[in-house]
């Protein structure tokens, strides 16, 4: 009795070591196909206007941050694209007043409606940068305002009672300003994308560019072209954030052919052949501001406002937004940073 009991042992142990069979995992039904020939209308459809409907009552948010030296009508182009003096005119200073020493941030907020459609519009200026003797990481403010802007997004988000509508204050665009000087790009101007373009959507443009003939713009183009992609520059729209073949052809054709936008802006109007133009007047005639064959300021428009503002809001908060959160979060531990609210309360304790 005494010998079976060890062999009794390794009966056991043997049968331990033996996998249980693993049930097959549930493989989920296939959706059933319905016949698209309904028999009769059930109203699918009316979703577009029911969103339609909600944006009108509720309106929406954009930002757009303009970036780049004094002097290069950055004020001027944004009043330009929205058709209203949206921007102050921060780049001209009088004799008197000194140029800032450091890179300020300035945000002045608009309600514009048009067809009942009502947006809230928020233009971000950046007087003094690039104007320095030493422009050396100029562009850290900047950065440090597009992260606060994340930030305090996520503080809101983690709420407990959060608010039903969270305030968007996330920087949705970021029109950088390039020099017409034909040549190349600046040291600054790689530098500044280069960084930014990890945390924001830049839109290069080339300013003033009524100061170049046709050959020398697109030659200039073409260089900065090539100048952004031997540094590994993204701009947007990028190559990886196209969702299907119908946004890659359009994009593509935007980022080899219209990159960057090479604009002139105005927001005074002349008579030209009966009608009024929005244009700069010149000892050689008027350069009309909306005409495609003596600027690109009506491609940047329409790609700005008419065809990519959406995709400019939801690659902001699904791509930058999302890594900046993701980053936060890892870097507390997995926990969510600590809300104003709470922050208040616990300052209120004795």
């Amino acid at each position: 009795m005494s010998k079976g009991l060890p062999e009794a042992r390794t009966d056991t142990a043997m049968s331990e070591l033996v996998p249980e069979p693993r049930p097959k995992p549930a493989v989920p039904m296939k959706p059933v196909s319905i016949n698209s020939s309904l028999l009769g209308y059930i109203g699918i459809d009316t979703i577009i206007e029911q969103m339609r409907k909600k944006t009108m009552k509720t309106g929406f948010d954009f930002n757009i941050m303009v970036v780049g030296q004094s002097g290069l009508g950055k004020s001027t182009l944004v009043n330009t694209l929205f058709k209203s003096q949206v921007s102050r005119k921060a780049s001209s200073w009088n004799r008197e007043e000194k140029i800032p020493k450091t890179v300020e941030i300035k945000a002045i907020g608009h309600v514009i409606e048009e067809g009942g459609v009502k947006m809230k519009l928020t233009v971000i200026d950046t007087p003094g940068f690039g104007d320095q003797i030493n422009n050396e990481n100029c562009w850290e403010p900047i950065e440090k305002y597009i992260n606060e802007q994340y930030e305090k997004f996520l503080k809101e988000e983690v709420n407990i009672a959060r608010k039903k509508r969270i305030p968007d204050t996330r920087v949705h665009c970021c029109l950088y300003f390039i020099s017409p000087t034909g040549h190349s790009l600046r040291p600054l101007d790689l530098e500044f994308m280069k960084h930014l373009s990890k945390v924001v959507n830049i839109i290069p443009v080339i300013a003033k560019a009524d100061t170049m003939t046709l050959e020398e713009k697109s030659e200039f183009k073409q260089r900065v072209r090539k100048e952004l992609e031997v540094n590994g520059i993204e701009f947007y729209p990028q190559k990886e954030f196209d969702e299907d073949l119908e946004d890659k052809t359009e994009n593509d054709k935007i980022r080899q052919e219209s990159m960057p936008f090479a604009v002139v802006g105005s927001d005074k109007e002349y008579q030209v052949n009966g009608k009024r133009v929005l244009g700069r007047k010149t000892p050689w005639g008027i350069i009309e501001v909306e005409n495609l064959n003596h600027c690109e300021f009506a491609l940047l428009r329409d790609f700005v406002i008419r065809t990519h503002l959406q995709d400019l809001k939801e690659v902001t908060h699904n791509i930058h937004y999302e890594t900046y959160r993701a980053k936060r979060l890892n870097d507390n531990g997995g926990l969510p940073p600590v809300s104003v609210d709470t922050e208040e309360s616990h300052d209120s304790n004795p």
